[in-house]
C-alpha cells in the first residue's frame, strides 16, 4: 500500500469520517444542483435544513434511523408551518414558541432518540425564522411565501434519505468506531493507573487518584456508547450471532479490563513503604502502562480493520512480574505476607488482561458460554413513554427545570428582539436555545466558547469577502466551514462556532450585503448569550454545589449495591450474569456522575463552591472504594463453605448497613449517627488476622472487606462536611445512566 493510500485509509477510518463526509455530499450536492439550475437563492434554506436534519441523527440501524427521520420530518413539518402562520400574530406565536419548547425539552426523558428530535426542531423553528426574516420579498403572494419553509423541508429530507441509506451501508462501522474509542480511552485509564504504582515515597496520590477518577468517567461514557451502538444493531436480548460475536466480545472484553484495572489490593502508599527497595512496584508500573499501548494499539486496529499484533514485550514483563514476585515470596519475611498476597492478585489480574490480549490477537475465542444480555431502559410501549413523561412534571425533576428554562428564556429573547433588533434579528433566539445548558456550569462554558467563536467567525468572514468576493468562492469556503463544523461540534465548540457563523454570514451574503450582518451578528450572539446566562443564573437554577450531597448518596447507593452483588457470587451465584453487570456498570456511572458534578461546579460562583474541597475528596475516596470493591469483583468465584463464614457475614451485614445509613444520611442531608464505625476497626483487625495456610480467595475476600471497613471514617469525614454546608430544598438525584 502506498504512503497515499496509508494516509486515506486513515483519514476515512477516523471516527468523524463518516459523518463529516455524509454532512459534505448533502452539502455538495444541494450545492451543484442550485449552481447548475441558475437558484443559489435556495442554497441558505436548504443548507440550514440539512443541518437542522444532521443535528436530529442519532446512531441507529437503518429501520430505526427511518422511524426517527420520519419522526424529525414531522416535527419539522409541524414546527415550520407554525412558525410560517403564527408569525404576524407575535403573542400566540410566542406563546407557541415558549410551549413548545418545553415539551420538546421534555422528550429527552425518552432517551437520545427523542433528545436529538427536540434539538433539531427547536434549531429549525428558529431557523424558518431566520430565513423568512431574511429572505421575504415585500409584496410576494401567500403561495410565494412559503418558498423558503419549503426549502427547509426539501433540504431537511434530502438529508434523512441520505442518513438512512448510509445506515443500511456501513451498518456496523460506528460499533466500531465506538469499541475504539473504549479501547483507547481504556488505554489512557491502564496508564494512569499505571502511576500509582511508581515506587517514590510523599507522591501526590490524591491528585493521581482524582486524575484516574476524571479518566474513569469517560471510560463509562464510552461504554455507555458502546453498549448503546451495540443494542441499537443487535437487540437487547438473546445471543449473537455470527457477525455479531466479535463485537460483543470485544465489549464484555472492555468491561473485564476496567473491571481488574479498576481493582486496588491495598493501599498504594503501604506497598510504596514495604517494597521501597525491590523492583516489584516497577515491574507492576512497566506491565500497566504496556498492556495501556497494548489496548491502543488495539483500538487502532478495530478502527483500521487490520489483525492486531500484541507482541512480545508485555508477556516478558509479564514473566518478570511472576519472577520478581516469586523472588519476594522466597524470603520468607512474615511482615510481607499480607502485601505479598495482594500483590499476586493483582499480577493475577494482569495476567487476565495479558491473556485476553493475546487471545484477541489470535482471534479464534468466541462468546460461548458469557450471558450476552444487555440492559435496555428505553422505553418500547406508549404505556411506558407516557409514565416516563408524566413523572417528569415536577420541580423537583431537572429536564423540566431546564424546559421552563428555555421556554422563558426564549420567551424573553423574543420580546428583546422586538423592542430593541426586529430586523434580522432572530439569531438571539438561536444563540439563547443553543448556549442555555442544564447547568449553570455547562451554560458558562458554552456561553465563552459561543462569544469567542463569534468573534473568531467575523473577522474570517470579514476577510474573506475582502479577499475572495467572487459568489462561487464564497459558496466553497462555506461548505467548507459547515463541514468543519459538524466534525468539531461535539469537542471544539468554539471552532464549530466560527465555521458556522462563516458559513451563515457567506450563504446569506448571496441575499444582500453581508458586510451588514456582522455588527448586527455579534450583538445579537452578545444579547443571547446574556439572556441564557441570566436565565441559567434566576430561572430555578440546578447549582451542583447545591445538590452534591445527593450526587455523593447516589455514589454510596450503588457500591452497596454492587457490595450485595459481588457477596451474592462468592456465596454461590459466580458467573457474569445481568444483574451483577448491571450492579458492576451503575457503580461506575455514579462514580461518573460525581466527576461531572464536580466538574460542573468548578465553573459556579464562588458562595455555591464551599463544599468543592470536601466533594473533590470524596471522589477520590470513592474511587478507592470501587477500586476495592471492584478487586472483589475481579476475583469472584463460588466459595465452599469455612469456618469463617459467619465472620465474614457479619462483615458484609455491618458494611451494608453502613453505606445504606451514610445513604439515607446524605440523600435527606441530616446528621451522620454518632455509632457508624462503632466496631469497625476491631472488627476490620479481627478479619485480617488469617492464618497463614488460608485460602487465596478467602484471604482476599477478609482483605478487601477490612480495607473497606478502615475506609469508612474517611467517607464519614468528608460527607460530615458536605451535609453540614449551606441548607437546601431536596431535589430528585439524577438518574444514572444505564448499563
Amino acid at each position: 500500500m502506498s504512503r497515499t493510500e496509508s494516509r486515506l485509509s486513515q483519514l476515512w477510518a477516523h471516527e468523524k469520517a463518516s459523518y463529516g463526509l455524509r454532512v459534505f455530499i448533502a452539502l455538495g450536492v444541494v450545492m451543484a444542483v442550485c449552481w447548475s439550475r441558475g437558484t443559489l437563492l435556495a442554497i441558505p434554506s436548504l443548507f440550514l435544513g440539512i443541518i437542522a436534519s444532521a443535528l436530529a441523527e442519532t446512531d441507529d440501524n437503518w429501520w430505526g434511523r427511518t422511524k426517527s427521520v420520519l419522526l424529525s420530518l414531522l416535527c419539522f413539518a409541524l414546527a415550520t408551518s407554525a412558525v410560517k402562520l403564527l408569525m404576524p400574530y407575535p403573542l400566540a406565536f410566542v406563546s407557541s414558541m415558549a410551549a413548545a419548547t418545553f415539551l420538546l425539552t421534555l422528550l429527552g426523558a425518552l432517551g437520545e432518540r427523542y433528545a436529538s428530535v427536540a434539538v433539531g426542531t427547536v434549531s429549525l423553528s428558529i431557523y424558518t425564522m431566520i430565513v423568512m426574516d431574511h429572505g421575504a420579498p415585500v409584496g410576494e403572494s401567500a403561495l410565494a411565501s412559503w418558498r423558503n419553509p419549503v426549502l427547509l423541508m426539501i433540504g431537511a429530507a434530502w438529508y434523512g434519505v441520505l442518513s438512512i441509506a448510509w445506515a443500511a451501508l456501513f451498518a456496523n462501522r460506528p460499533v466500531r468506531e465506538r469499541l475504539a474509542r473504549l479501547f483507547r480511552e481504556l488505554g489512557l485509564f491502564l496508564r494512569l493507573k499505571a502511576d500509582l504504582f511508581e515506587p517514590v515515597r510523599q507522591a501526590d496520590q490524591q491528585a493521581r487518584r482524582l486524575a484516574l477518577a476524571q479518566q474513569n468517567a469517560k471510560v463509562v461514557e464510552a461504554l455507555n456508547a458502546a453498549k448503546t451502538a451495540i443494542l441499537s444493531r443487535f437487540g437487547r436480548s438473546g445471543r449473537p450471532g455470527v457477525q455479531s460475536g466479535l463485537y460483543f466480545r470485544l465489549y464484555y472484553m472492555a468491561q473485564d479490563f476496567h473491571e481488574r484495572a479498576s481493582s486496588s489490593h491495598y493501599p498504594y502508599e503501604a506497598l510504596t513503604e514495604a517494597f521501597f527497595h525491590s523492583d516489584v512496584l516497577y515491574r507492576c508500573q512497566r506491565l500497566l502502562a504496556l498492556q495501556g499501548k497494548a489496548c491502543a494499539a488495539l483500538a487502532t486496529a478495530i478502527r483500521m480493520r487490520i489483525p492486531f499484533e500484541y507482541g512480545e514485550r508485555t508477556r516478558i514483563a509479564t514473566a518478570d512480574l511472576g519472577e520478581s514476585l516469586a523472588f519476594l515470596r522466597a524470603q520468607h519475611n512474615p511482615q510481607w505476607n499480607r502485601l505479598i498476597g495482594s500483590l499476586e492478585l493483582l499480577g493475577t489480574n494482569l495476567q487476565s488482561i495479558e491473556r485476553r490480549l493475546a487471545e484477541t490477537a489470535l482471534a479464534d475465542t468466541t462468546s460461548e458460554g458469557i450471558d450476552t444480555r444487555l440492559r435496555d431502559s428505553s422505553p418500547h410501549t406508549l404505556r411506558e413513554m407516557a409514565t416516563r413523561l408524566a413523572a417528569q412534571f415536577t420541580r423537583k425533576s431537572l429536564l423540566f427545570r431546564h424546559g421552563l428554562r428555555m421556554a422563558i428564556a426564549l420567551a424573553v429573547g423574543y420580546g428583546v428582539l422586538r423592542a430593541v433588533h426586529p430586523e434580522h434579528g432572530y439569531w438571539i433566539l438561536l444563540t439563547t436555545a443553543f448556549v442555555c445548558r442544564p447547568s449553570y456550569g455547562a451554560t458558562r462554558l458554552r456561553l465563552v466558547q459561543r462569544v469567542a467563536g463569534t468573534l473568531v467567525g467575523l473577522g474570517i468572514t470579514w476577510a474573506m469577502m475582502q479577499l475572495f468576493p467572487d459568489t462561487e468562492l464564497q459558496l466553497l469556503i462555506a461548505l467548507a466551514s459547515a463541514l468543519l463544523f459538524f466534525v468539531t461540534r461535539t469537542d471544539r465548540y468554539m471552532v464549530a462556532t466560527a465555521a458556522i457563523t462563516v458559513m451563515a454570514l457567506l450563504c446569506f451574503n448571496l441575499l444582500g450585503n453581508g458586510f451588514l450582518l456582522l455588527w448586527p451578528r455579534l450583538l445579537d450572539t452578545l444579547i443571547g448569550c446574556a439572556i441564557a446566562a441570566g436565565a441559567s443564573l434566576l430561572i430555578l437554577p440546578d447549582w451542583q454545589g447545591r445538590r452534591l450531597h445527593l450526587v455523593m448518596g447516589s455514589v454510596v447507593q450503588a457500591c452497596q449495591r454492587y457490595l450485595d452483588e459481588v457477596l451474592a457470587q462468592y456465596r454461590g451465584r459466580g458467573g457474569d450474569d445481568l444483574g451483577y453487570r448491571i450492579a458492576r456498570r451503575d457503580m461506575h456511572n455514579a462514580d461518573a456522575a460525581l466527576s461531572a458534578a464536580l466538574a460542573n461546579m468548578v465553573r459556579e460562583p464562588g458562595f455555591l463552591r464551599g463544599n468543592l474541597e470536601a466533594g473533590f475528596r470524596f471522589l477520590a475516596l470513592s474511587n478507592t472504594l470501587l477500586g476495592y470493591l471492584s478487586a472483589l469483583g475481579a476475583h469472584r468465584a463460588a466459595l465452599a463453605p469455612h469456618p469463617d463464614d459467619a465472620l465474614v457475614d457479619q462483615a458484609g451485614q455491618r458494611l451494608h448497613l453502613a453505606l445504606v445509613t451514610l445513604h439515607e444520611a446524605l440523600s435527606a442531608r441530616r446528621p451522620l449517627p454518632q455509632d457508624l464505625e462503632a466496631g469497625t476497626p476491631e472488627l476490620a483487625d479481627t478479619l485480617e488476622q488469617m492464618p497463614e495456610d488460608i485460602d487465596g480467595k478467602q484471604r482476599l475476600l477478609r482483605t478487601q472487606l477490612a480495607l473497606v471497613l478502615r475506609l469508612l471514617p474517611k467517607l464519614r469525614a468528608a460527607a460530615d462536611e458536605v451535609i453540614s454546608g449551606p441548607a437546601v430544598e431536596p431535589e430528585t438525584p439524577p438518574r444514572a445512566a444505564t448499563a
